[in-house]
Order: C-alpha cells, then structure tokens, then sequence
C-alpha cells in the first residue's frame, strides 16, 4: 500500500499510546457498564448498551486520569498506594504483573527503530510506564516516553504530543502518533502531527474518523504497510 498520499511529509518520529495501541486491554469496564445499562432497555428497548457503556468510560477516563495526577503533583501520590494499579484494573488495563502486546506489536517496533525515533505518549504514571518496557525488554527501543507526571494537560490537550516532539527535535510535520482513542487523534491534531488510528483498543472506526484520524487501522502493525519501505528509505 502507498502512504505517500496520506503521509505527504517525510516521516522522522512515531508516537505511540500504550494501552490498546501496543498493549491488550480487555474493555472490562465498559462491559461493567453495559451490563447495569440493560436495565433501562425496559424503558428504552432500542438503547444499544453496549455503545453507550463505552461512552461513558470514554467521558470519565480524562477526569480520572486528571484527579490521579493532580495528586501526584501535588506529592500524595504515595499515600494512596495501588490506587493507580486498582484504577487500572477496573478499567480492564494491563497493570505491571499483567500484560499482553497486541498481536505484530514485536514484529513492529524491531522494524520501526532502525528507520524512525520512536516515542510513548501515555496517561500512565512515570514509573508504571518505564517499569512496563523495561520488564517487555522495550525500554532502549524509545527515545522518549512521557507520561502524566510530566504534563500538566494530558490528552486530548495537545501538550504530551508537543513535549514529546520538542524532546526529540522533530517538526509536527513530520511526526506520527498511533492510538486507539479520539482522544489520541484530537492530542495529535492539535499538535499538528499525523493521526494514525487502531481498533485495538478502545477506538470506533467512526467515532475516530470524526475525530480526525488521517488513517485508521485494525492494529497498528499495518502501519508498515503505509510507510516508505527499507529500500525506499
């Protein structure tokens, strides 16, 4: 496949969200929700539960991830030990004793790092991220991880994504971020880069492309299929 026609610029640096982009997530918490949502098809026979479960995962998953920040910014972070872990785990994400790359996350990252400067863009806490690539053996494959702590908007602000480029010197232009949520594609709209969207987690085809993803793929290992080849290169 030709990404020329999508990626106009030539590519220096991708971006990638860990948690349904390269690490499995079971929607745990999003199928909780539908559950107790069927109870209102009594009253409303047509409401599609299992839709708007997701929704409402969707709409609170920000101002969690904001309120757990805010007390690490603030220094409480360790009086409320495993309150990120349990959090996780409500929200059916890996945590550090549980995790499982989606299927061609390997077979990716081995062809990308001779080729591109990779980076992690994530909502997780700084220790949690850099303990997960270091026990998957991935820490030396990323230049750059940025996570919660080292942000004061997370995404959907643009803030992560620009931190992360300014770190690695590259221009928007010329920079991919991947993830599974339109909130992953509206942080790297804002910051101008390239949109690469993944149905492996979270994400809808539909609700991503209204978000603005230039591409949207089943996991992001087909991402190679749009890139320059090593010859090319």
């Amino acid at each position: 496949m030709d990404g020329n026609k999508i990626f106009t610029n030539p590519i220096e640096a991708i971006l990638f969200d860990l948690d349904g982009t390269l690490v499995e997530t079971d929607n745990r918490w999003a199928a909780i929700v539908a559950d107790r949502l069927k109870s209102l098809q009594g009253i409303f026979p047509r409401l599609d539960t299992e839709r708007w479960g997701r929704k409402l995962v969707m709409a609170i998953e920000t101002p969690s991830n904001y309120a757990i920040s805010l007390l690490e910014h603030v220094g409480l972070g360790g009086s409320f030990l495993g309150l990120a872990d349990l959090v996780r785990q409500s929200r059916g994400l890996a945590t550090q004793g549980a995790s499982v790359m989606v299927q061609g996350t390997e077979e990716l990252l081995t062809r990308l790092k001779p080729r591109y400067t990779l980076g992690i863009v994530t909502t997780r806490a700084r220790a949690d991220a850099h303990y997960f690539l270091k026990c998957m053996g991935y820490q030396d494959l990323f230049s750059v991880v940025i996570t919660r702590q080292d942000v004061l908007r997370m995404k959907p602000h643009p803030a992560p994504v620009e931190k992360a480029m300014a770190a690695l010197h590259v221009s928007p232009q010329r920079c991919i971020m991947v993830g599974d949520t339109a909130v992953d594609v509206r942080a790297a709209r804002g910051a101008g880069a390239y949109a690469v969207a993944v149905l492996s987690g979270f994400g809808q085809r539909q609700e991503l492309e209204r978000a603005g993803a230039h591409l949207v793929l089943e996991r992001a290992v087909q991402l190679l299929d749009y890139l320059p080849s090593q010859k090319e290169k």
